[in-house]
C-alpha cells in the first residue's frame, strides 16, 4: 500500500507560528523529514514517541544542494513506498524559495499522493513580528528577490508576479503590465475563493485571464508568471 507525503511549511522561525493542519499532519505522520531552519522545540507541540524524525537539511556551502535535494526525494519515496505517512517540513513556507517544484516533480513522476500545507513565510512573518507593514496606502507593489541570484529588470519581468484585490480590474491591469514588457503571452491562472471548498482555478495568458473568469464573484487571487504553467 502507497503512503503520502504532506509537505508541511513549519512558518519563519518561531514554533508556534506552524499552522493548526501543519500541526494535524505531525501528528498523522510515522515520519517526519525536517530541513535545516526548523526550530528543534517544534517537536515538542506533538507526540513523538512513536515517530523517526529525520534530519533532511541543506546549509549553503554544504557542497552540492542538487544531489542533496535527490536525496531527499529519494528519502520521500522510500518511506512512501512502505506505506508510511511523511511529513517534509520546511521551514517558511515551501512554494517560497523551497524547492518546492523540485519535489512536486519528484512526488508525480512516482506516483505518490501528496498535499502541500502552506506556512506563514519569512516574507510577511519577519516583518510583522518587527511591527513593519510591507504594503500601505499608496503602496500597492511588493517584489521578493532571492539574494542567491543575480538580476536586472529582465529578470524582474520574468519573474512571479501575484495580483491581489484585482478581480474587477484585472483587463486594465493585464494591459498596464503588457506596456512595461511583460509579455502578453506569460501564462496566467485566476483563483477564486483560494483554501476554500468553493475554491476555482482558471488557467490562460495575461492577454485572456480576465476573460476566462466567467462568473466569478469571490475573492480573487491572480498568479501571472511562468509557474502558472506548472499546474496538473
Amino acid at each position: 500500500m502507497m503512503g503520502f507525503v504532506y509537505i508541511v511549511g513549519a512558518g519563519p522561525g518561531d514554533p508556534e507560528l506552524i499552522t493548526l493542519r501543519g500541526l494535524k499532519a505531525l501528528e498523522k505522520a510515522d515520519v517526519i523529514l525536517y530541513d535545516a531552519l526548523i526550530d528543534e522545540r517544534i517537536f515538542e507541540l506533538v507526540d513523538c514517541k512513536n515517530k523517526e524524525l529525520v534530519y533532511a537539511g541543506k546549509r549553503k556551502g554544504d557542497g552540492n544542494g542538487g544531489k542533496r535535494q535527490k536525496e531527499i526525494n529519494e528519502m520521500m519515496k522510500k518511506y512512501a513506498l512502505e506505506g508510511k505517512t511523511v511529513a517534509r517540513l520546511k521551514g517558511g513556507d515551501p512554494g517560497i524559495f523551497g524547492r518546492l517544484a523540485d519535489e512536486i516533480a519528484f512526488l508525480k513522476v512516482n506516483r505518490i499522493p501528496f498535499e502541500i500545507i502552506p506556512g506563514v513565510s519569512s516574507l510577511n512573518g519577519v516583518p510583522a513580528s518587527a511591527g513593519i507593514p510591507l504594503t500601505a496606502k499608496g503602496i500597492s507593489s511588493l517584489t521578493v528577490l532571492s539574494g542567491r541570484e543575480d538580476f536586472g529588470i529582465e529578470a524582474i519581468l520574468e519573474g512571479t508576479f501575484v495580483v491581489m484585490m484585482g478581480r474587477d480590474s484585472i483587463q486594465s491591469v493585464a494591459r498596464r503590465m503588457i506596456e512595461i514588457g511583460i509579455s502578453p503571452d506569460k501564462p496566467a491562472v485566476a483563483i477564486e475563493n483560494g483554501t476554500l471548498k468553493t475554491q476555482r482555478v482558471v488557467k490562460g495568458k495575461l492577454k485572456n485571464i480576465g476573460e476566462k473568469m466567467n462568473d466569478f464573484k469571490g475573492p480573487v487571487l491572480f498568479i501571472v508568471g511562468d509557474v502558472a504553467d506548472r499546474l496538473p
